[in-house]
């Protein structure tokens, strides 16, 4: 089923050459003319070198609605509004503001409700 595999050698402007290798012939390939390369040991992705191995650890973010239930959304709430609105005047995104995707759709058709009837600015100028 597998053809062996030839090995070749290029030199390509450095002192050692690259060892390369032909991809097994398979019975669906077209058999492309790129030659497959084996993947080399290299260093760790750790581009700055050293440093502290341990992992970012964030703390959860919970939806401020889901914990309020009193609270609700309103597009005439403009100090409610404008906590979900960054300077620039984007609406920010869920990832930064915590809140779960039911009420981010919700936020996000009251905040454009207020910029509509100019309660709240599109942009910062």
């Amino acid at each position: 089923m597998f053809e062996k595999e030839e090995v070749k050698t290029e030199t390509i402007n450095t002192d050692r050459p690259k060892e390369v290798t032909e991809r097994p012939k398979t019975e669906g390939s077209d058999g492309g003319s790129r030659p497959f390369r084996r993947p080399t040991s290299r260093p760790s992705n750790n581009r700055r070198g050293g440093g502290d191995k341990r992992k970012f650890f964030m703390k959860k973010k919970v939806c401020f609605f889901c914990k309020n239930k009193d609270v609700v959304i309103d597009y005439k709430d403009v100090n409610l509004m404008r906590r979900y609105v960054a300077e620039s005047g984007k609406i920010v995104p869920r990832r930064f503001s915590g809140t779960c995707a039911k009420h981010q759709r919700k936020l996000s058709t009251e905040i454009k409700k207020a910029r509509q009837m100019a309660l709240i600015p599109y942009t910062d100028r």
